[in-house]
């Protein structure tokens, strides 16, 4: 299967990661992609910080990029940070602007509260109007009811991630294959769509998606539901879910 686009890339301005976004659509158009995200970190807040990350004016001045570079279709947006309560770390001024953005937990910026606490904070962090994918929710080290996930995220539209990233580095994610497994067939039980995103920190591993491919044959998951095997559904999708949240 060939996928058109990456839902979710790294810079230099991530702190932790190690390339230009010219470098990263570079990579992106050599390897025939139609569509890159850029979805640097978000920093956090006090205590819970994710270091070296840039703060809300970097993720409002996206206006000044332009979003077709080399022939690929630029989303700029965020990974930003789930707080323990279900808040994240941007502002709602920032994320209006967005053309994508991530939600995830990252150790640094979330401690674990476990399965009832854990899953009411990413309820509600569905139900953000500006959050469109959830990112790597594949952790056991953080639990969460998926059922109740994927249901809530059935009513919003939210799409849920299959990030490579958690196959780099084994020591990661804990139990990674056996929760996506598990995600992938409640979101095709309720209809959720779900993306593959390299979670790329340098520019050679954009657009990588192996393991995660292999991941959805053995699930039997409907492809019509990945919504970066075209560029244009996911840009529609994006675009439209958009429309719906300003306007209602």
């Amino acid at each position: 299967m060939h996928y058109e686009a990456d839902t979710h890339t790294h810079t230099l301005a991530s702190g932790h990661a190690y390339n230009t976004i010219m470098e990263m659509v570079q990579a992106a158009a050599a390897k025939g992609l139609k569509a890159l995200a850029i979805t640097d970190h978000t920093k956090g807040v006090p205590g819970h910080e994710m270091k070296g990350a840039p703060g809300d004016i970097y993720f409002r001045n996206f206006v000044v990029i332009p979003r077709d570079i080399n022939g690929v279709h630029l989303l700029m947006g965020a990974e930003v940070n789930i707080l323990n309560g279900g808040s994240v770390d941007l502002s709602e001024r920032a994320l209006r602007q967005q053309d994508i953005v991530i939600a995830s937990i990252h150790k640094q910026c979330y401690d674990d509260e476990g399965l009832e606490t854990n899953t009411q904070a990413l309820l509600k962090v569905i139900e953000n109007p500006y959050v469109d994918i959830i990112g790597h929710p594949d952790d056991s080290n953080t639990p969460l009811d998926y059922e109740r996930l994927v249901a809530k995220a059935a009513e919003t539209g939210t799409i849920f991630e299959l990030n490579e990233n958690s196959y780099r580095d084994p020591g990661l994610r804990k139990n990674c294959k056996e929760n996506q497994l598990t995600y992938l067939a409640l979101c095709k039980k309720f209809g959720v769509p779900v993306t593959i995103g390299s979670d790329a920190h340098f520019m050679d591993v954009v657009g990588q998606h192996e393991h995660n491919e292999v991941i959805l044959k053995e699930a039997d998951f409907p492809m019509e539901l990945v919504m970066n095997t075209s560029a244009e559904k996911l840009i529609n999708y994006l675009k439209a879910r958009k429309a719906r949240f300003l306007q209602a």
